[in-house]
């Protein structure tokens, strides 16, 4: 009889996993969050105007731009354009149609990475 009761001596107590768990907050899916900023590739198309950008209306609402809106896009860390943008379903969701007229002269070739970003508005 002694060993029995050494042996419900030694049971080590039940954590309470549920009780554990509520102390942890839940994982965010970020569904709040829209994101500001994409990596595209920049495609030149003559037939544009100079200063507008030909978006996808699925990659114009990621970023948050409107048609009419002002973007940002950022090639190599280093050249900076501003384009405005017109919304056409005919462009690849990953790709910005811009004029490439002169960008050889930026050392800016069709099809180079790109960062499409919407510019904040001056309020």
């Amino acid at each position: 009889m002694p060993e029995e009761q050494e042996a419900r001596e030694e049971k080590p107590k039940k954590i309470n996993v549920r009780a554990a768990l509520s102390l942890i907050p839940p994982a965010t899916r970020g569904a709040g969050k829209r994101r500001s900023e994409r990596r595209i590739r920049l495609r030149f198309h003559d037939e544009l105007k100079k200063g507008v950008v030909k978006l996808n209306p699925a990659l114009a609402t990621e970023i948050g731009v409107k048609e009419g809106d002002a973007v940002e896009v950022v090639v190599a860390h280093r050249r900076r354009f501003r384009y405005t943008v017109v919304l056409d379903s005919s462009v690849p969701p990953n790709e910005a149609w811009v004029n490439g007229e002169g960008m050889d002269e930026y050392g800016i070739a069709d099809n180079s990475i790109a960062t499409i970003r919407r510019v904040p508005s001056q309020a």
